[in-house]
């Protein structure tokens, strides 16, 4: 049976390994990107290339994207709103619940469906096909969509309104920047301290400590110092930033989030806002005199 065609706007460093998952997966792609050397390599592999986001949505009648901030997603939303052919609409960003839920209204309006389906899991999660899929929307939408989302990563449904998979991922976001703020703080002590980063690192993980920092990012992109997670600390400032607004919200305190937003801040002030995430060690590792290598 042939598989639906979708349409996919925005193939940056997130979206374009998606992508290609779904063409390999047997997808019919048309994609659009303002970007048209991110576009290329995915014609390549067969899909169609699209000169306007109210093309894709005329393609189409689910449409992905994936996008850096809440303002290009609603502008996104508001041009897939002029399509023709366009019924659902799949934000796999970080928006934010408000955003999410603003969007998911304006949609309805025009008689489109938003998914609210933010993912996580960096770029090699994308390449592997193992993120962590977040949805909320209607059930029976999530059901026939599931097939594509399994192409991606596992999927999780929290829900029928827009914005609440949103939750979910901000607070994943924040304890993962958390445990990466406070392991830089470890490191430097025990590096400063005459211990190896590599074996102190493995003595973590083998006790109650071990978090995905030292599991992972301290090993992969500190250590070495190749700090090419792929992921940019401006974009991490605004995931914490949108995660500590709905907390307010809310009502529920962000002691430690604050000051980790503040750390995040100060990485972003002195390594430059499209630094990847993990120079935050050196921030840290400024004020101890050190290095974590």
């Amino acid at each position: 049976m042939t598989k639906e065609l979708l349409g996919f706007i925005g193939v940056g460093r997130m979206g374009a390994p998606m992508a290609r998952r779904l063409i390999a997966a047997g997808y019919s792609l048309t994609v659009y990107d303002t970007n048209e050397a991110a576009v290329a390599p995915l014609v390549a592999l067969g899909a169609t290339q699209a000169r306007s986001i109210a093309q894709v949505a005329s393609a189409a009648e689910t449409v992905f994207a994936s996008l850096p901030t809440p303002e290009i997603v609603q502008a996104v939303a508001a041009a897939v709103a002029t399509g023709n052919r366009v019924r659902t609409f799949i934000d796999l960003s970080t928006t934010g619940p408000r955003v999410a839920a603003e969007v998911g209204e304006a949609l309805a309006a025009s008689g489109i469906t938003a998914i609210d389906c933010p993912v996580s899991g960096g770029v090699m999660g994308a390449e592997k096909g193992t993120l962590a899929v977040v949805v909320a929307g209607p059930r029976d939408v999530y059901d026939r969509l599931k097939p594509a989302l399994d192409v991606i990563g596992k999927s999780f449904y929290v829900g029928e309104r827009p914005g609440q998979a949103q939750v979910v991922k901000l607070v994943n976001n924040l304890l993962s920047v958390t445990a990466l703020a406070i392991t830089s703080e470890g490191m430097a002590m025990g590096v400063k301290a005459g211990i190896d980063a590599t074996i102190m690192l493995d003595a973590i993980n083998a006790g109650s400590g071990r978090n995905s920092a030292t599991q992972d990012k301290f090993p992969r992109n500190v250590v070495p110092r190749t700090f090419d997670m792929g992921f940019a600390l401006a974009l991490s400032y605004k995931d914490i930033r949108l995660c500590l607004e709905e907390a307010e919200r809310l009502g529920v305190p962000t002691i430690v989030g604050n000051a980790v937003k503040q750390v995040l801040g100060i990485a972003k002030a002195t390594q430059g806002p499209d630094a990847d995430l993990t120079t935050i060690v050196k921030a840290v590792e400024s004020w101890a005199g050190v290095e974590v290598k």
